[in-house]
Parts: structure tokens; sequence; C-alpha cells
């Protein structure tokens, strides 16, 4: 079985994650899949093929003779998909794509245009896989997990390819930040590893977000509004007051490449109380800092405003920039180039606008840079993937774990 046919069939399995459950995995369902790879991964041959308690799926291949002492390398994917839209009953199809646009739903009149979608016309001539337009696709990560399983397997079927052990590792939980949590690190057994959960063909990535989550909670005193002059407090205008006070061009919508932001990705609220959830990024490790900063001195302002307690702002750090735990393995890099040109892929090196199992698993001591899946517009209905690019990806993760003897 090639990677695209593995890829048609794990988008089957509903696996979206989701936000504050409590448990590990977040959804049940996250499992279905982990069971499956596990059993998947132990037909092909890897030894010790498992799911933990967590949902984690762990297996590894054994060097080939006389590679034994080469030092294990890891790959590593997501299982989940992201909470921001349906990632159950994906009805994924290929298309040719010869120019324009694609129209994924006919009933519903739901298109991937040409005209919104700029990356589109660099595919004319090739294979994409789209979805019918109601759900996402899950090439995030379900590509990635499709291409480490597809070379895996190409390795146990062509045994004169010479390599060192390789780790594989499948995650739940990472679309909601928690992807690391319970990773085994010790027990993966890798010196390093690379997560394959990227984007367009050709990019590697080693530096991300620094990456915090905000939560701005507001507690209000409603009165009759006939007679509230000078004892109302509107817990809701009180967060529209907070949201306006932080810098209007530093949003998603307003920066690119190292540019840092604010994100108000929730509210909700009444008279008496209203939430804000604001996610903070910024690759530099000070403009992070102060970003924070300023949100604890909008609610300090606004607690002197209108009395202590008023505003609860509870900060909590995601991630950090990977960069500083990559830049002493920078072989891994030069590894990953070499192996994307022997597949005659053009590397590109950017920064993430976000961040990956990666970013926290370099800073549990196992350095871990990112590798593209491929895939295109990830979290939302116009989501795609060349075909291609599944199969070249295969190749060019057998060609990062592949000796050269010369």
């Amino acid at each position: 079985m090639n990677a695209v046919n593995r890829f048609l069939r794990y988008v089957r399995y509903d696996t979206q994650s989701a936000m504050d459950t409590g448990t590990t995995p977040s959804t049940a369902k996250q499992k279905v899949l982990g069971a499956a790879l596990a059993e998947e991964l132990a037909e092909l041959g890897l030894y010790n093929a498992h799911m933990d308690q967590y949902g984690y799926v762990y297996g590894w291949l054994p060097a080939t003779a006389g590679c034994e002492g080469i030092p294990c390398v890891g790959l590593i994917a997501h299982m989940d998909t992201s909470p921001a839209v349906s990632g159950a009953d994906v009805k994924a199809k290929i298309v040719r794509y010869d120019g324009g646009d694609i129209c994924l739903n006919k009933e519903k009149d739901l298109w991937l245009r040409e005209k919104d979608h700029e990356s589109l016309s660099k595919y004319r001539g090739q294979e994409l896989i789209v979805t019918d337009g109601t759900t996402l696709l899950g090439a995030d990560d379900k590509a990635g997990v499709a291409e480490i399983v597809s070379a895996v397997d190409y390795l146990i079927q062509h045994p004169e390819i010479p390599h060192g052990r390789i780790a594989v590792g499948f995650t739940p939980d990472e679309e909601i930040g928690d992807g690391a949590d319970h990773f085994d690190v010790e027990g993966f057994g890798a010196t390093a590893a690379y997560t394959v959960d990227g984007g367009e063909l050709g990019e590697i990535e080693y530096e991300n977000f620094n990456a915090a989550s905000a939560k701005v909670r507001f507690h209000g005193l409603s009165i009759h509004p006939g007679s509230a002059k000078g004892k109302m407090k509107n817990a809701a205008l009180m967060a529209l007051e907070f949201a306006a006070q932080l810098p209007p061009q530093e949003t998603p919508a307003h920066t690119e490449g190292y540019e840092g932001f604010f994100h108000l990705e929730h509210m909700e609220g009444d008279v008496n109380e209203a939430l804000l959830d604001i996610l903070v990024r910024d690759h530099d490790r000070a403009k992070f800092d102060a970003r924070k900063a300023l949100l604890g001195e909008i609610a300090a302002r606004l607690n002197e405003t209108y009395g202590p307690g008023t505003v609860e702002l509870e900060l909590k750090d995601s991630y950090y920039n990977m960069r500083e735990q990559i830049e002493p393995h920078m072989y891994l890099i030069l590894r990953a180039r070499a192996a994307m040109e022997a597949a005659g892929v053009t590397p590109m090196e950017m920064p993430i606008r976000g961040g990956t199992d990666g970013a926290r698993l370099s800073y549990m001591g196992l350095p871990c840079p990112n590798l593209c899946t491929g895939g295109v517009n990830f979290h939302g209905i116009h989501e795609y993937i060349p075909a291609s690019a599944l199969t070249t990806m295969t190749q060019v993760l057998v060609n990062l774990v592949k000796v050269d003897r010369k």
C-alpha cells in the first residue's frame, strides 16, 4: 500500500481533538486510529509496536546489519485534527487540476477558487486530494503519518538500503498544544528526531513562535438600567475596552514572517461576566515577554479604573522557539536538505508561524526540527494536498534515514 492509499484510509477516522476536556487524549476517538496504527506497524514488522494508555503510538525498526552503532533517529507525526473544523465523515477525492476553480460540492455550491488560493497555480497538471467542502481534509497531520508508515514499509521491502535504528511515534492532541505532554522521550530511544508536520513541499522549519494563551475574565455588576448610573459595571463592555487596547496592526491578519501578534480567538459575556481568550505569539523571546507584560498592564489599568479584582488575567506558556535547541545540532538541517535534494525537491527554510510537537520535544532533550508534508490550507474546508507530494515525501524520509557507506 502506498502513501496515497494510506492517507485516504486514515482521513476516514475522525480524530478531532478538543480543548479543556481534562483528559489525555482529549477525545477518545483519537485512540481508534491509534490502535489501528499500532496494529499496522506490528504487521509491517516494527518491534514493540503499541499504543500506550495516553493514546501515543510507538514502534521501532531495527538497524540493518553493520549499522547497529549509528544513533537512532526518530520520525514523529500527530494523529489529531484541528478543533476549528469538523473532521467527521471526511469525503476525500482525487481531482485532476488543469487550472481554474475546483468544485468541491455542486449541491452546496462550494468551491476552491484560484483567485482566493494563489497556491493552486503551482499545481496545474497534477492530481490534488480535496474534500467535499463540508469538512477539513486532515493532511495536518495524517499526511505525515502516511508518509512515515510508507517510508518504513519501503525500507522493510528493500533490506538492501542501509539504515540505523528508526523510532516511530504518533501523538494525540498536537492541535491543542498538548501533543508532547506524555511523550516517552527516554523510551522512544532516539538521539534526535523529525516531526513531519509542515506545509508545502520543500519546507524545513527549525524556528517557531514562542507561544502563550491568555484567559481574561471580567466581573461586572448588573443593576437595572433605569437606576444604573454610577453603579453598573458592564463586564461585556470592559472586555471590549480591554481588546481595544491591543495594538490593532498586530493581529494574524496584519502580520507575516517573523512578526508576532495577539489573536483574539474567542469572546463571550454579558453584564455580569465576560471572557476573552487571547493567543500571544512572537519568535523573539524578549518581544514575547513584552507582549505578556502588556496584557498585565492593561488588566492593571482596568482594575484601577473599575476596582480591584474586576479583571483576572491567567497566562499560560504553551511552547518556545526551538531554534536555540536546534542550533547545536545543525547537522539535522543539513541532512534534511540533502534528503530533499536527492528526491528532486528544493529545500526552503522558513520560520513556523505556529508550533509543532517538535518545539516542545526539543526542550525535553530530543532535538526535533520539522519537515513538510506537502499539504496546503490546513484547518479549513479548502485544505488540499497534491497526491505526488505524499509519494515524494515518502522518498525524502527514506533518503533521510539511509546511511551513505561511501
